[in-house]
């Protein structure tokens, strides 16, 4: 485990000791009528005018002609042009507003704590959960996102509850639904910085298929997938991840379905941003969770994260110091795959992947496949690689030497092309051009009617 995973306790999620509120302009201490100057003067850090509609800040220059729909900067932009700041010029600067809301690049300034919400954590005291709340607050003031812009979006289940301890906009939706809303969410809103949580219950469940469309639909969003192979939030019954055999509540004499790879059916539904983290490891976590933010499309990353409650040391094999060396492999663009403290290698042999020795003499790093992201025929490789199939499959758990395959964490997979967000407006645009605005009273009114009196 690494030195700096964060404390597993409820405590560890709030911000230590109290902040003194903001007041408004003229209540401070002190004030008096010789204060009432220009608000670049004595405004508080992160003062912003509030964003204005396209055609409506003031000196725009190119502010959209009348009737048009195209809307303002490209679709999928993550960081919109903000206003005109507090030391413009233009002699109005607007409301004060608390730091970290007001565009152009209030996120410089904000921390972990500004990220924090007032509501008690409720999650299960040691839950992985606290480890990915603590790392994705730790990366949000690190992206420069306007903190009015960010959004987390999510399903049922514990990770459902992540929006309530997130101090930014959140809705938590119904039961698998999380895609669907913010598909509206980013597509009516593309400034918006949107972020799906959710576990594997909500998402390859009864959120299946939503989750399967907005991979294929390519959603400029991230998709935060808490795959602990069990249903905790209901109190233990087996997942679509759980393995073979499971026992479980609902399972009593052990499952007998097989489990959904995460990894592989986003693949197979051509997402265009496929990696895999683990809880224990903060720093490759918050690594993968920047590389899906910078993706521009859906980043979907499925993380290892453990539930202590009902389904404890699921994934320690991969995660835990005394085995996480020779069992995982971690991914690294144009660089040979090599693991166990550079010991061993993986090599493949037509289509099948096997560990060599880097030791013996007999191989060496030269010898080791090299990772290509843009690849997708050697990320469905990568993807079942090490997955537990059974002995007649063609990339078993085990290679031929019945040496184990370690099970690869980082990025798989990742190609550019349109956000659907892009595509809409885009089309939307061009059959406006074509066409004109269209008259929604005159389309209601024309062809079949009815008259009910």
């Amino acid at each position: 485990m690494s030195d700096e995973t964060p404390d597993p306790s409820p405590d560890g999620q709030t911000p230590d000791g109290t902040k003194k509120p903001d007041l408004p302009p003229g209540l401070a201490d002190n004030s008096n009528d010789t204060q009432e100057k220009s608000a670049s003067d004595d405004a508080s850090p992160g003062t912003k005018k509030p964003d204005l509609p396209p055609g409506l800040e003031k000196d725009s220059g190119g502010a959209d002609t009348p009737d048009t729909t195209t809307p303002a900067g490209p679709p999928g932009t993550k960081k919109p042009a903000g206003p005109p700041s507090s030391g413009s010029d233009d002699g109005d600067d607007g409301p004060t507003l608390p730091p970290g809301y007001g565009g152009d690049g209030a996120g410089e300034a904000l921390s972990r704590e500004d990220f924090q919400s007032d509501q008690e954590v409720r999650w299960c005291p040691g839950c992985g959960d606290y480890a990915i709340l603590s790392t994705v607050q730790r990366l949000l003031p690190d992206l420069e996102v306007d903190k009015e812009n960010v959004v987390f979006v999510s399903g049922i289940g514990c990770a459902g509850r992540f929006p309530y301890y997130m101090d930014t906009y959140g809705l938590h939706g119904i039961h698998g639904r999380a895609p669907a809303i913010a598909t509206g969410l980013k597509t009516s809103n593309p400034e918006l910085d949107v972020w799906v949580v959710t576990g594997d219950g909500d998402a390859l469940s009864i959120g299946g298929n939503h989750l399967v469309h907005v991979l294929r639909r390519n959603l400029d969003t991230q998709i935060l997938l808490f795959n602990n192979e069990v249903y905790g939030l209901t109190k233990g019954q087996y997942s679509p991840t759980s393995e073979q055999g499971t026992v479980s509540k609902s399972t009593p004499y052990g499952s007998v379905d097989r489990p959904f790879n995460p990894v592989s059916l986003a693949l197979g539904a051509d997402a265009s941003f496929v990696a895999r983290t683990m809880d224990r490891d903060p720093q490759h976590m918050k690594a993968m969770m920047r590389a899906a933010h910078d993706h521009d499309g859906t980043g979907f990353l499925e993380i290892y994260q453990n539930c202590n409650i009902f389904n404890d040391g699921a994934f320690f094999e991969f995660t835990e110091r005394d085995t996480k060396n020779e069992r995982a492999l971690f991914l690294e663009h144009g660089e040979p795959m090599t693991f166990d403290e550079g010991r061993k290698g993986i090599r493949l042999d037509t289509l099948q992947p096997e560990v060599i020795d880097l030791e013996t003499g007999d191989w060496s790093v030269d010898d080791c496949l090299v990772h290509d992201e843009t690849s997708p025929e050697l990320a469905t490789i990568l993807g079942r690689m090490s997955w537990q199939d059974a002995d007649e499959e063609p990339i078993p758990r085990l290679d031929a030497d019945d040496l184990q395959l370690p099970r690869p964490f980082g990025v798989f997979h990742r190609t550019e092309r349109p956000t659907y967000a892009d595509l809409v407006h885009r089309q939307i645009a061009d059959v406006t051009h074509e066409k004109g605005r269209g008259d929604l009273d005159a389309l209601l009114r024309s062809g079949e009617t009815w008259t009910i009196d």
